[in-house]
């Protein structure tokens, strides 16, 4: 199964992390070392890459591109490939920490569909620096015996007192303040610090509410009817409705993030070359299947996409319909000040009874 998969690819991630902060990265010619989100490639597909290159993976995880960030920038490791958010991308290429893609080297990055390319250009201008990997919302994924479905088309409910420890909501920073700033009529990029200040209190009031924060696991507490609701990407969605049918996703009217996660290859890289070989891998019909089949994300490869069902390519919690993406934001980098005043007040959220 692919969440028993997962699970494992997870472990192997975290074990080698460790081996890497002790030992250093190798470099030598015959590996990549690759940071991804956690569950975000399917490990058979990474087998199949290095038996028919040679090439050894090496792979270490992450959860949130903050996280991303501070290991890149820690040093520590020598990253040769990295799949993350677009405004984080777009934060690195400002820093110049992003290399130029040789597209002669990914020639398959033809199967990806242009409208990709053209939203990418919201952070990559020239999409001189990222390929899209996947893309999608966020929104209230949530049991349907247990929630009145009238409501749901509104951040709102997630403050509605009736489902007072039933509530989870995700544990990142842009993410939840992004809820907060929507029902507050916000963009979800402000920096203005009363608008922030506004979500802070908003996102305080609703904590007595709150089943717990998290991530990856939201989906597998929303199988298992531990809560009502819970604040996820549409890809967990979408696998989270493959093993419970009770349950329905929803993107509220006020709005929310569309994101698109792509690969770029760091300043850090001593295997470029490499590096090319496997996002021209990763852009091969056949592999994107895999991978698609294994995170439950939309694609943007347009081959991969043609060749699935037409009941998955109809679903539209896993490809959000165009008027609903045109209700959606793109979140942006933030300077550091304000990222700084934002962790603040998240930790302060964190930390309050």
């Amino acid at each position: 199964m692919k969440r028993k998969k997962a699970i494992c690819c997870l472990f192997a991630g975290l074990v080698f992390s460790g081996l890497l902060a002790g030992c250093g990265s190798k470099n030598s010619e015959n590996t990549l070392t690759v940071l991804n989100y956690g569950k975000y490639l399917d490990p058979d597909a990474i087998e199949m890459f290095e038996e028919e290159t040679g090439i050894t993976v090496e792979l270490e995880e992450y959860i949130t591109p903050e996280n991303m960030y501070t290991k890149y920038r820690a040093g520590a490791i020598d990253y040769d490939l990295i799949c993350t958010s677009d405004y984080m991308i777009e934060k690195l290429i400002q820093e110049g920490e992003v290399l130029e893609l040789d597209y002669s080297n990914i020639p398959l990055s033809e199967n990806l569909d242009s409208t990709y390319f053209d939203f990418s250009k919201s952070f990559d201008p020239e999409n001189k620096y990222s390929i899209p990997y996947f893309f999608g919302t966020v929104g209230i994924l949530y049991h349907k015996d247990m929630v009145d479905e009238s409501k749901v088309n509104s951040w709102k409910i997630l403050w509605d007192k009736e489902y007072s420890g039933q509530i989870i909501m995700a544990d990142s920073v842009r993410d939840s303040f992004m809820v907060a700033l929507k029902i507050l009529g916000y963009s979800l990029n402000t920096t203005d610090d009363e608008q922030l200040k506004e979500a802070q209190d908003l996102l305080l009031e609703q904590k007595p509410l709150v089943y717990s924060y998290l991530v990856d696991e939201a989906q597998d507490e929303m199988i298992s009817e531990n809560a009502a609701m819970a604040v996820v990407y549409s890809g967990e969605a979408g696998y989270a409705l493959e093993f419970n049918d009770k349950l329905a996703f929803s993107v509220p009217e006020e709005g929310s993030n569309m994101w698109i996660d792509s690969w770029f290859i760091p300043k850090s890289a001593k295997q470029k070359e490499n590096a090319e070989k496997f996002l021209n891998f990763l852009c091969r019909e056949d592999v994107s299947m895999m991978n698609f089949d294994y995170v439950y994300y939309a694609t943007p490869n347009q081959k991969t996409k043609n060749s699935l069902d037409a009941d998955l390519q109809e679903n539209t919690t896993i490809f959000p319909p165009t008027e609903t993406l045109n209700n959606c934001e793109v979140l942006k980098p933030l300077d550091d000040k304000a990222t700084m005043k934002l962790n603040l007040l998240w930790k302060e959220i964190k930390a309050a009874d």
